[in-house]
């Protein structure tokens, strides 16, 4: 099973919660989060994973909702 971790860059508050939540996922840079090996797709920056470990907590502590984690086929 894999997951798709989805980050809308340009709603990123900057507020660091999924940095603090899931730093091996998430990092702050400048006044955004940026999601470590994620590739820009249009307007996201999306990352397929393993398993969705703590980037289901970052989904949920997200003030903004600009991260969403997808389960793949």
């Amino acid at each position: 099973m894999a997951f798709k971790i989805i980050q809308d860059h340009d709603a990123c508050i900057g507020c660091g919660a999924c940095a603090a939540i899931c730093p091996t996922d998430w990092r702050l840079e400048g006044d955004k989060a940026i999601l470590v090996g994620g590739k820009k797709e249009g307007k996201v920056f999306v990352k397929v994973a393993k398993d969705a470990s703590c980037n289901k907590d970052a989904e949920t502590a997200c003030p903004v909702k600009c991260i969403k984690v997808e389960q793949t086929k």
